[in-house]
């Protein structure tokens, strides 16, 4: 007996009965998790201020004795607590920042526990507010992304919806930390959503991010975070010198990036097995700290610091120190284990880059530019650059000084920088680490649903096989009486070597008399042969088609020894690879369209979809147990649909349920509830086997 019940099965009730359409729905969630995502924003927000005035107030005032000094020590306490977290908590903490909320968009079952949420909101606000040199951003991003992904849970939002609000709730928080809506709704599209564009993706990020802005600047600030006076670009005559500039922080974001690379390269293999990790995030605070005292712009998320180099208050060598300190620390915050985000600091560096290039023009080369709009340019540029976020380092630019007059050298400056780091490593440095963690990520989910798929479930048994000595006339009258348009070539060692279609005999009909009793199968055959196996994804073959003008491939059982017989299968074509890819896609669309009803009918037998048809949850019958979807062959047997399939989940568990899609090798255990769709007869069939 439940003592508690989930209020949003009563609202879904509701909604069905007003017969609220699906669409709108959709539109009043996004709000929802948008609004719900600014509060959160809000409160991190809040929240490194309190640990903020708590390290450098009232810890500062308990270190005394230590004068002026206390700074040094503060960022290493807060390094040291972290340290403690990691220890206590060793398997959450490792699941940090953007690339995390990437996996369980694009990769993983779309999940986050609520316990990773609260240990990735703490860890950061402990860290930056303790004076540690890095950005709230890609916490806050990660704190969004889970946010919406328990409300889509608690809701009860299929997977594939449940990813989307999880995106959505990423690019709300960047939209709500940098009072920035464009700005979120494109950092989603292009880092969290990989550029892989949908209606209804677009409009939850819209709803979601305008919300969560919206509730920012009521809460935080209705103002822009930096303080400038108006940009002078100085015409279109300065343009070449914004395109020199994106090339130079273009430079500057590569060596970052592998500057950070490295660092996190040796810290993990060789430092680390030497020193332990609460004693080198100790030093590492120490050295932020000892900077810090001497340089305290360097403390912290940095935008005061940016103000100080807008207002002109820093020297040329103060503004060369703090970028340099500011492209060696934080790194090593990062990569030995401070939580923190790169937004914040690419800011930073870049307006310290825009400000030197500037004051070398006017120094140097005579020329009188106006330093503002070569910092904020320069902001943008190596925002841009270092995250692989064009639009969105442009948009975030612009709506944080809220000033249009230098978007043209912004946008110059930006996709020149993002173009240098792309053609180094085809990605951000987000996915890299994804790549380096062994994921292959693709930027479509096209991608996805044919890698799901084998050859061995679509391809079609009869293939036509003739001997490579066959004659030219005996070869024709197969060809006519099998009404087969393509046929293989097999040699004496029964392996395919050659490939026939009726388009290459056309050109030898007209001299049919005087070539019948010359030619064989094997010298009209083409030796352009391409195999594919039974276990080849559809994603494969698919790629193989691209590349041949051909419209099938024949199937064999696998890689034999060479020189034995080769075991074919069947020949896979490619108007069944659309046809079963159009399949799964109306599937996918299917189980996810219902998924929200589907969680309020889980007592009753069966939903009613359309007349004669309906969707039923059952449990699995004795003899599916251990036996895989493509075993059980239920499409075939009974005329069903497996449209997703719900297992039990350890009762300690943060998931509320755990939801798969069905895939042929996925094994039916027990406690599995399969949800059905299909004929109503079919329905009752399957059931009598229980």
């Amino acid at each position: 007996m439940k003592l508690f019940q989930n209020p949003f099965v009563k609202i879904n009730k509701i909604a069905r009965i007003i017969n609220l359409p699906d669409y709108t729905k959709f539109l009043i969630i996004s709000v929802f998790i948008g609004g719900a995502v600014g509060f959160a924003a809000v409160i991190f927000h809040r929240s490194i201020e309190f640990f903020n005035r708590l390290f450098f107030e009232q810890t500062a005032g308990g270190l005394y004795f230590l004068g002026a000094a206390a700074v040094i020590t503060i960022p290493a306490i807060g390094m040291l607590i972290q340290a403690l977290m990691i220890r206590l908590f060793p398997e959450i903490s490792k699941h940090r920042g953007v690339p995390e909320i990437i996996k369980t968009v694009s990769v993983q079952g779309g999940r986050i526990p609520l316990r990773t949420t609260i240990f990735h909101f703490l860890a950061p606000v402990i860290c930056i507010g303790s004076g540690g040199t890095v950005g709230p951003e890609g916490p806050a991003a990660q704190l969004g992304g889970g946010v919406a992904n328990k409300l889509s849970s608690v809701i009860g939002m299929g997977d594939q919806r449940r990813r989307i609000f999880t995106a959505a709730g990423a690019g709300a928080a960047i939209a709500a930390i940098f009072n920035s809506p464009l700005g979120g709704i494109f950092f989603a599209l292009e880092i969290i959503m990989l550029n892989n564009f949908q209606s209804t993706t677009f409009s939850a990020l819209i709803l979601s991010s305008v919300t969560a802005s919206s509730i920012s600047r009521i809460f935080i600030r209705n103002t822009s975070v930096f303080e400038f006076g108006i940009p002078d670009v100085g015409g279109y005559r300065y343009l070449h010198l914004f395109a020199i500039m994106g090339v130079a922080i273009g430079l500057i974001s590569l060596m970052f990036i592998r500057y950070s690379l490295f660092s996190d390269k040796i810290i993990k293999k060789k430092l680390l097995g030497r020193v332990p990790q609460w004693a080198l995030m100790v030093i590492v605070g120490l050295i932020v700290g000892t900077t810090g005292f001497f340089y305290k712009d360097i403390l912290g998320i940095g935008y005061e610091g940016i103000n100080n180099i807008l207002a002109g208050r820093n020297s040329l060598q103060i503004v060369a120190v703090l970028l340099v300190m500011k492209f060696i620390l934080v790194p090593l915050i990062l990569n030995s284990g401070g939580f923190g985000g790169m937004f914040a600091p690419a800011l930073f560096m870049g307006a310290c880059s825009g400000f030197l290039f500037s004051q070398f023009l006017i120094h140097v080369w005579g020329i009188q530019v106006d330093p503002t709009t070569f910092i904020l340019v320069g902001m943008g540029a190596m925002l841009g650059g270092i995250n692989s976020i064009p639009i969105s380092a442009i948009l975030i630019i612009f709506e944080m000084t809220r000033d249009y007059s230098f978007i043209l050298p912004l946008m110059l400056a930006v996709v020149i920088s993002t173009m240098i780091i792309q053609i180094s490593y085809k990605g951000s440095i987000h996915t890299h680490h994804l790549r380096q963690q062994g994921y292959r990520l693709n930027n479509s989910e096209d991608h996805a649903i044919l890698n799901r798929i084998k050859i061995s479930e679509v391809m079609k048994p009869r293939i036509m096989l003739i001997d490579c000595s066959t004659p030219l006339p005996m070869l024709l009258t197969e060809m006519v009486n099998s009404q087969a348009d393509t046929f293989y070539l097999k040699n004496n060692q029964g392996r395919i070597n050659g490939v026939i279609t009726s388009q290459m005999l056309r050109p030898i009909l007209t001299e049919f008399n005087q070539l019948k009793d010359v030619l064989i199968a094997e010298d009209l055959a083409s030796k352009d042969i391409v195999l594919v196996t039974g276990d080849d994804t559809l994603d494969s073959v698919m790629k193989l088609f691209e590349k041949k003008d051909y419209d099938e491939f024949p199937v064999i059982a696998g890689v034999e020894e060479p020189g034995s017989a080769q075991r074919v299968l069947g020949v896979i074509r490619r108007k069944d690879v659309i046809a079963a890819y159009n399949k799964e896609r109306i599937k996918l669309n299917l189980a996810d369209s219902f998924a929200t009803e589907l969680k309020t009918i889980e007592k009753e037998e069966r939903s009613k979809v359309a007349d004669g048809y309906s969707i039923m949850v059952i449990n699995p019958p004795a003899e599916f147990l251990g036996s895989t979807l493509a075993e059980l062959n239920i499409r075939n047997r009974f005329g069903l649909e497996v449209l997703m399939i719900k297992k039990p989940v350890d009762p300690y568990s943060d998931e509320l349920e755990k939801i798969i899609q069905p895939a042929g090798d996925y094994v039916v255990s027990e406690g599995d509830n399969l949800y059905i769709f299909g004929k109503d007869e079919n329905l009752k069939a399957v059931t009598r086997e229980q």
